[in-house]
C-alpha cells in the first residue's frame, strides 16, 4: 500500500533522476561547443570531455545574475604541454568559452611567396592574331 510519505520519497527520486538526466544533455551540448570552438580556433581537445567546475550565480551579458554551469576542459597546441580552458553555459546556452593563453605554433620552413614575374616573349603580330581572332575565314 503506497501511502504519503511513499509517494514524497518516489518522487524525489524521479525529480533526482530527471536532474542528472537533463545536466546530462547540458555537459554534452557544453562537450559538442568546446569541440567546435577548438576545431575552429585550431587547437587540439585532450581526453574529449568536459568536466563540471561549479554551478552558481554568474553575471550575463546584460549584468544580471543567473545560474549557469562553468566546465574546465584541456587543449594542446603542440601536442607537449596541456592547457586550461573553461566554458559556461547559462541553461542550454553557450555564453562563453575562455582559453588560457598559449603558445602559437611555429614552423621551421619558411613561408612559401609567389612571384610573378612578367615573362618576355617576343612574338609576331600576325601569330597573335591568328591564335586570338574569334572569325577565322
Amino acid at each position: 500500500m503506497l501511502t504519503l510519505e511513499n509517494i514524497f520519497v518516489l518522487m524525489l527520486f524521479a525529480a533526482a533522476g530527471a536532474w542528472l538526466w537533463h545536466n546530462h544533455g547540458l555537459r554534452e551540448r557544453a562537450l559538442e561547443r568546446v569541440k567546435q570552438h577548438c576545431t575552429n580556433v585550431g587547437v587540439e581537445l585532450l581526453d574529449g570531455n568536459v568536466a563540471l567546475k561549479k554551478i552558481g550565480l554568474i553575471k550575463d551579458a546584460n549584468g544580471r545574475r543567473r545560474l549557469a554551469r562553468v566546465y574546465n576542459f584541456e587543449f594542446t597546441v603542440t601536442g607537449e604541454s596541456r592547457h586550461n580552458g573553461t566554458i559556461t553555459q547559462f541553461g542550454a546556452h553557450s555564453a562563453q568559452i575562455e582559453l588560457a593563453p598559449y603558445p602559437a605554433p611555429f614552423d621551421d620552413t619558411p613561408p612559401v611567396v609567389e612571384v610573378h614575374k612578367p615573362r618576355a616573349e617576343v612574338i609576331e603580330l600576325s601569330q597573335w592574331r591568328q591564335e586570338h581572332t574569334k572569325w577565322k575565314p
